[in-house]
């Protein structure tokens, strides 16, 4: 099994880096790679605040541990057996104090010389004069780069090597694809000695009594090359006394011409040994795939850490692994189900259960501020970190891996488009609807915004029937009691409202259907209720809002005027 997965997780995504990467692997929470046909598109990412849960989650030690989290979170699984595999090695390191211990400790040393091979592979190296103008500038000759660039994947293959064998089919899976570098020539070259030739830098392995080659010393300091010359010196002593007379009769002048003699030696030995050996070693580094493999495995190992330590921020709440089903049509049953970004921030963050195995709606009611929206958006960061092997937080979880996880939120239309609010929506939800399957999980907040209310009705119910009979599972927050109570006592459909006590929201979901929404609560809250209006009216200033009424003394001031600011 171990072999398999790994190969699933070769063939699952392309390495972070490539041949033709410029740069260290990036990190943009805001922008990730989405893949066209994965279980996101951009639009769902954003309004699910995907990046956010990034920020929270992500307690990776390495910057390519960070970035392959990252993919990880923009582009989830939909592999049954890899997710369960990747549980069950969560759940071991969970049980197993020492070998998580044995696991960190790889992470962690390979934290410490991590930007030094990026440096080696990326940077330019500006010699002793030169002076950094960008981040993949480094000062000096490369030699730092070098060695400790070199160590880092030595340490990474090695200590993967010694570590693999737990019996946990995932993490060996990872331990085993790193251990594999030390079969390539990516490795015999980052371990030595590596010998300067004609024809470019090859390996100890590579080298034959007759190749003409002199091996590469990653420092100024060449032993070799003074013994040599001391050993010349010598020679020319032993052999030929009358040369000896001569060079001790000059070497008064000899000293002065040898300080400076010193000054130029720096510069050109680190020049060519920058660019005869670590430029054109660092290059054949740059275009192995071992290279790139061993990478993304690293990034993996520390994913798993990363998840680990999740629940650790949400507690006092519960955190599990969910149970994974791999089902015709989407299905999910969550009991005590909490946000995943504010249980971290609330210790009595309330909890809800939801059941949508058995409906293919679920509408959803209740005034503003009652909790709707973040309940739905619990519910779909919820699913995305159930797909990418993580932590619910919930008391009971077991979700079907969906295909696509779609989130539909309120936009402002522009201008440009030429379709008003109503059309950008529609365009969106008709985007959402083509690209989904049965096993899709689609959420809406709000249908049809921008009409009238009778149209409104029959445009949401074919929009709803629609999606009922492509057999998905839809949420939809809305308003509109009178579109719910068209679906009371189907049995595709359940309402729930959000509850409110004594005026009060408790952000608990409860059945029936809401028929309030509070809307002079929030005006009042933002001074603009009715009594605010029409004290305006009478005092001619709504509260917190500076006059701007002229005396005649005064006149108008430069502020006053139309397309002036003052």
């Amino acid at each position: 099994m171990t072999s398999s997965l790994k190969e699933c997780l070769r063939s699952l995504q392309p390495t972070l880096l490539s041949s033709v990467s410029t740069c260290p692997p990036q990190v943009n929470p805001e922008h990730p790679e989405i893949a066209p046909q994965g279980v996101l598109d951009p639009e769902t990412y954003q309004s699910i605040e995907a990046a956010r849960l990034f920020k929270l989650m992500d307690c990776t030690e390495t910057r390519i541990g960070s970035a392959v989290f990252l993919r990880s979170l923009a582009n989830p699984l939909t592999d049954l057996s890899l997710l369960e595999a990747k549980q069950e090695s969560i759940r071991a390191l969970e049980r197993n104090p020492d070998l998580r211990q044995r696991v960190q400790s790889l992470v962690s040393g390979l934290r410490n010389k991590e930007q030094k091979l990026y440096d080696l592979l990326f940077g330019t190296f500006l010699g002793l004069i030169g002076s950094k103008a960008n981040p993949l500038e480094v000062e000096g000759y490369g030699y730092d780069a070098f060695i400790h660039g070199n160590s880092f994947l030595t340490l990474a293959a090695n200590g993967a090597a010694d570590l693999k064998g737990t019996g946990h089919p995932y993490l060996d899976a990872i331990l085993e694809s790193m251990s594999d570098f030390r079969e390539s020539r990516a490795y015999r070259l980052a371990r030595g000695p590596v010998y300067r030739t004609e024809k470019g830098v090859i390996p100890k392995e590579e080298k034959s009594i007759l190749t003409p080659c002199v091996r590469f010393n990653p420092s100024l300091f060449k032993p070799l090359g003074i013994a040599i010359f001391l050993g010349l010196l010598f020679l020319v002593g032993s052999f030929v006394p009358v040369l000896l007379d001569l060079v001790a009769g000059l070497a008064g002048a000899f000293w002065i011409f040898l300080f400076p003699l010193a000054f130029l030696y720096i510069p050109i030995m680190g020049g060519f040994d920058r660019d005869g050996c670590i430029y054109p070693f660092r290059d054949q580094l740059k275009k192995s795939p071992e290279v790139h493999r061993l990478l993304d495995d690293i990034g993996l190992l520390d994913e798993l850490l990363c998840l680990l330590r999740y629940p650790e921020k949400v507690a006092p709440h519960a955190a599990i692994l969910p149970s994974l089903e791999n089902l015709e049509r989407f299905q999910a049953s969550f009991k005590g189900i909490r946000n995943p970004i504010l249980a971290a921030e609330m210790q009595n963050y309330v909890g809800n259960d939801i059941d949508l195995s058995k409906v293919r709606l679920t509408l959803i009611t209740g005034p503003n501020s009652g909790g709707k929206t973040a309940f739905c958006k619990t519910l779909a960061q919820s699913q995305l970190m159930a797909q990418i092997g993580g932590f619910v937080v919930a008391e009971a979880a077991c979700t079907t891996l969906a295909d696509k996880i779609r989130h539909q939120a309120p936009e402002i239309s522009q201008l440009r488009d030429g379709e008003g609010r109503f059309g950008t929506e529609l365009r969106r939800t008709k985007e959402i609807f083509m690209s989904i399957s049965p096993r899709s999980l689609v959420i809406m907040d709000e249908l049809s915004e921008g009409t009238t209310h009778e149209e409104k009705i029959e445009i949401s119910m074919n929009i709803l029937d629609g999606f009922s009979k492509k057999g998905n599972s839809t949420l939809l927050i809305t308003h509109n009691h009178a579109l719910v109570e068209k679906y009371v006592g189907r049995k595709d459909a359940q309402t729930r409202q959000v509850e409110f006590v004594e005026g009060h929201p408790s952000y608990r979901l409860v059945p029936g259907i809401s028929r309030v929404s509070h809307a002079d609560k929030v005006a009042a809250r933002i001074g603009f209720s009715k009594a605010d209006i029409e004290r305006h009216l009478a005092e001619g200033q709504l509260p917190g809002v500076e006059s701007t009424t002229t005396t005649p003394r005064q006149g108008k001031k430069k502020s006053d005027v139309p397309g002036k600011s003052g």
